[in-house]
């Protein structure tokens, strides 16, 4: 075991309110020590106990890596297009999905891993620690199970999304295609997945399509993730916390009972920013769902269509300018938010016994990651609990061997 310590932090996020001020747990002029995993000690600066290697944060603000809980980084093509057609007016309805469909099912699958590899790094650049990745952009058996054995490759937490939409060929019979789903396509993927997701909204599933799937997703031991009320209040969220669901996002469109259901069950309210902005939708309702008592995740959404953001950055700039979060509020939700909606207790903060994720900053304060929204401000990250890619990356070198 190599130990290293990161001493003369100037600002300190734990994201537990045991070891530091606040709700965030902050410490000043402090240090944390770590092994190759885990985080052994947490404490001020001048008392740190030694370790094999030190690293100095010169005055820096440091953060538990971020857990980017919702994204679809397996596909191939663009679809720049239709960002430049929504800009001019055109609304989003979801159907550019089936283009991303063609371009990914053509597509080899060493061409599917470079671009799936150079957008996880485009993360871990910016501070991504934990990915969630989904699968969605195959609508076949065949297809789906080879983009759930590539994002297995990348992480720990792989969704199927075989219901993402209905695939073009079964335009005709919706009910065969659920059952196929449901079915063979879950069969085939549901043995490498943590998770099963399903877009319920229109032009997707209804709440009887998703629910069947939901279930036997389920029966077959997958936890279960909802797309919903991206598009309208069309039961999405009551179905999500129906079936337990860990999470249910978009979230755009909330009703009053919406947020009550939310605030009293064990579902989290993922908000995707970055698809707000990319359709000119209006912003999901964050500090209602605050003020209410739910409990809400950030996340990038990274995807071809309508959010192809590598930037948690840019995400909390959105959050806090345009949705009326809180600074603290919009980090604690893209760490330790993230986490709790991945149903994970050992990512998205710095307590004893967590995973070693670190991310120092080129700032003093974290808040000047809203506050300078298009600086590059993180210097180094550290990802222990990433599968694929883990180790050390430096700002404008990707990953590293020493720091």
């Amino acid at each position: 075991m190599t130990t290293r310590v990161i001493s003369n932090i100037g600002e300190l996020t734990t994201n537990d309110p045991t070891l530091g001020e606040g709700a965030m747990g902050r410490l000043r002029d402090a240090a944390i020590v770590i092994d190759d995993d885990v985080v052994l000690w947490v404490g001020a600066s001048a008392h740190a106990p030694a370790a094999d290697e030190s690293i100095d944060a010169n005055g820096s603000a440091v953060i538990p890596g971020f857990v980017d809980s919702h994204t679809h980084l397996v596909f191939a093509g663009e679809r720049s297009d239709e960002f430049e057609a929504r800009m001019n007016g055109t609304a989003y309805d979801g159907g550019g999905i089936v283009r991303t469909v063609k371009a990914t099912r053509a597509a080899s699958s060493d061409e599917l891993r470079r671009g799936t590899e150079k957008r996880l790094v485009e993360l871990r650049a910016g501070g991504v620690t934990t990915v969630e990745i989904k699968s969605g952009y195959a609508l076949d058996v065949d297809g789906e199970a080879r983009l759930i054995d590539i994002a297995t490759e990348y992480s720990d937490e792989v969704t199927f999304l075989g219901a993402h939409v209905v695939a073009p060929e079964y335009a005709s019979d919706r009910g065969a295609y659920v059952d196929l789903v449901r079915g063979p396509m879950l069969d085939a993927c549901s043995h490498r997945s943590k998770w099963a997701d399903v877009f319920c909204d229109r032009g997707a599933f209804d709440v009887d399509e998703a629910r069947a799937i939901l279930s036997a997703a389920k029966a077959a031991g997958l936890g279960l993730r909802v797309h919903g009320n991206q598009l309208g209040e069309t039961g999405g969220v009551a179905l999500a916390v129906e079936m337990d669901a860990a999470s249910v996002d978009h979230c755009t469109y909330l009703s009053d009972d919406d947020i009550e259901r939310l605030a009293g069950s064990a579902t989290v309210a993922t908000l995707l920013p970055g698809a707000d902005f990319s359709t000119r939708a209006g912003y999901s309702s964050a500090r209602r769902l605050l003020d209410g008592g739910a409990l809400v995740a950030l996340a990038t959404d990274c995807n071809p269509g309508t959010s192809y953001v590598t930037s948690m950055a840019f995400v909390l700039a959105i959050a806090v300018r345009d949705m009326r979060m809180d600074f603290d509020d919009a980090l604690w939700s893209a760490t330790r938010g993230g986490a709790i909606a991945l149903r994970r207790d050992d990512v998205g903060h710095l307590a004893v016994g967590a995973k070693a994720d670190v991310v120092i900053l080129d700032a003093p304060r974290a808040v000047h990651l809203a506050y300078r929204p298009a600086a590059s401000l993180v210097r180094q990250v550290l990802v222990t609990s990433g599968g694929a890619l883990n180790g050390w990356f430096a700002r404008g070198h990707g990953r590293v061997t020493d720091v």
